[in-house]
């Protein structure tokens, strides 16, 4: 594809050979008024300075989470210039290769509605230095994607699992609902009859269905994207350190897509002022816009996309199975 300015540099180059400006003009393609316009080009150094800055900080992020660190830090800045300045510096990091998705498998059961509706955890595992296995066990709530905890240790047995859901139970609640798979720590009936002590109710998925517990794999594969992959853990008290750093940083710091590019914090804070019986904002307009590929529609084109809001999740609208609302801050029914 040949750019206006290629176009403009072909006209001057028919001028020097005698041919006029209208002629010339005609054989490029390209509107008399259009080949005299002069650019001004803005100065983006100031801004690739500050991507640079982001790219050495976070090397996982792509430029969509650049853009809503710089917003954030009050730039006003379009996503598309933000995507050019980025690919110019060539802070594009190469993609992952992903499998090919199949047919759709199914939409997540009993979806949250609430803070401390629905919470889910599951096991990781990653290794030290010396090659000894660690299992890393991760708690977050599904609607606030706040992580909750992040436990560490050689084994995972019941009752350390017991121990951390105590601890978690203590500093911000009970849930109503925790969604697992299978395993064997949670299907443990010291687990279960514990659980059923404090009022909890348990949520397993189907066997072979991780598409059931879409917010727990999300949130693992983040983790393991950004801090597992990019760490060498000399020792098991190493990993504590830098996996409760990451959890911090990952509650209080990092923009979440999902949450409109607010911190998960942040959007628990904002839910926390909305009065009680009153219906969250619409979500469906959290997506900024994407790259200039040309595919966009033409209101996206004339459109700066919108800065990063207070938004909720889309989980907020899902419908719920009998019997699952409980809180009084939510109302019975969606318009």
């Amino acid at each position: 594809m040949v750019s206006a300015q290629q176009r403009r540099e072909a006209v001057r180059f028919l001028k020097r050979r005698k041919l006029s400006e209208r002629r010339g003009c005609a054989l490029v393609g390209i509107g008399r008024s259009s080949f005299r316009y002069e650019t001004h080009p803005r100065d983006d150094a100031p801004i690739a300075k500050k991507l640079r800055g982001i790219a050495r900080r976070h090397k996982r992020y792509g430029y969509r989470r650049a853009w809503a660190t710089l917003v954030r830090q009050g730039e006003r800045i379009n996503v598309k210039r933000v995507y050019r300045i980025w690919r110019q510096q060539g802070l594009t990091r190469p993609s992952r290769k992903r499998r090919p998705r199949g047919k759709p498998k199914g939409s997540v059961p009993l979806q949250a509605e609430y803070p401390n509706h629905v919470w889910t955890y599951d096991f990781m595992q990653d290794a030290t230095l010396d090659g000894r296995k660690m299992r890393i066990l991760t708690l977050i709530d599904e609607y606030t994607r706040e992580s909750l905890a992040i436990e560490v240790g050689r084994r995972m047995p019941a009752k350390a699992v017991i121990a951390v859901l105590e601890r978690a139970f203590a500093k911000y609640g009970l849930p109503a609902y925790l969604r697992s798979d299978n395993g064997p720590e949670f299907i443990a009936k010291a687990v279960q009859t514990w659980l059923a002590k404090q009022g909890v109710k348990t949520h397993y998925i189907d066997p072979g269905s991780p598409w059931q517990n879409a917010f727990g794999e999300s949130f693992n594969d983040k983790l393991r994207d950004e801090c597992l992959n990019m760490e060498v853990f000399v020792s098991l008290a190493e990993a504590k350190v830098i996996l409760e750093r990451w959890r911090r940083y990952y509650n209080h710091e990092r923009p979440h897509s999902s949450l409109g590019y607010l911190t998960p914090k942040e959007y628990k804070a904002r839910w926390a002022s909305i009065p009680a019986g009153a219906l969250p904002p619409d979500p469906r307009s959290l997506s900024p816009s994407g790259p200039p590929d040309g595919q966009n529609s033409q209101k996206e084109r004339q459109s700066d996309p919108p800065c990063p809001s207070v938004r909720p999740p889309a989980t907020a609208l899902g419908s719920l199975s009998s019997g699952a609302l409980s809180s009084g801050r939510v109302t019975s029914s969606v318009p």
